[in-house]
């Protein structure tokens, strides 16, 4: 069964977001990591009080996501969660290995040391969440890390691009990993890339982002 778990707001970028985004971001990671799943319609107040949040901000929420494609308004019903297709989540993750492999093992040459620490409470967030089984928590994290490690690169438009393509990918395996104890070890990945890049290792880096993503549809993939 899906964790329940409250999940943690996250913070993404330096502007202080709105509670409307910051619920927006809750809502993503909730459809990447399996809580919320396609083909089922939720309505606005049922979520709010999953979340612990007023319905109107979630109701707003949830039309910047029909927006994005992730879900489709249910009149006087609520919002259905679109589906992705195999064939998709294969594309978005060949795209997203062919942009974040090679970019983040070229930090390895240019990154800032004390940037790439600051990135360690972040990594070591991921650690925790998946030790906790929460999954929403686990995504916030997650993307906040990599976006962050990419951001470091200088191009703003290649973060956009892989913000959207994390934003469209599902993860329906990591409830499964939970309950083995696997995701945790899993999550770990996070700090030894920052150990590479810190070494200034790129192979190691290479190799560390080659075996991470790999997970997204195979480990994190199978329901």
């Amino acid at each position: 069964m899906a964790s329940q778990h409250t999940p943690a707001l996250p913070v993404l970028g330096s502007r202080k977001p709105s509670h409307r985004e910051r619920v927006a971001d809750a809502l993503r990671a909730a459809l990447i990591a399996g809580e919320l799943l396609p083909g089922e319609v939720y309505s606005a107040p049922g979520l709010a009080a999953r979340f612990g949040v007023s319905a109107t901000p979630v109701r707003e929420a949830m039309l910047d996501l029909a927006k994005e494609g992730l879900v489709d308004t249910v009149p006087n019903k609520g919002f259905r969660v679109t589906a992705v297709s195999e064939k998709q989540l294969d594309e978005y993750t060949h795209i997203r290995a062919l942009i974040e492999i090679p970019t983040t093992a070229g930090l390895a040459a240019t990154a800032d040391p004390v940037a790439l620490e600051a990135l360690r409470p972040v990594a070591q967030e991921i650690v925790t969440s998946a030790a906790a089984g929460d999954l929403i928590a686990y995504v916030e994290a997650d993307l906040r890390f990599h976006l962050g490690l990419l951001a470091l690169a200088g191009n703003d438009h290649l973060v956009d691009v892989v913000r959207d393509l994390r934003r469209r990918s599902r993860l329906y395996g990591l409830t499964a990993l939970v309950e083995q104890g696997r995701l945790e070890a899993s999550a770990e990945e996070h700090l030894e890339i920052l150990d590479a890049l810190l070494a200034r290792d790129e192979e190691a880096v290479r190799a560390v982002m080659t075996r991470h993503l790999s997970h997204v549809r195979g480990l994190w993939a199978a329901p």
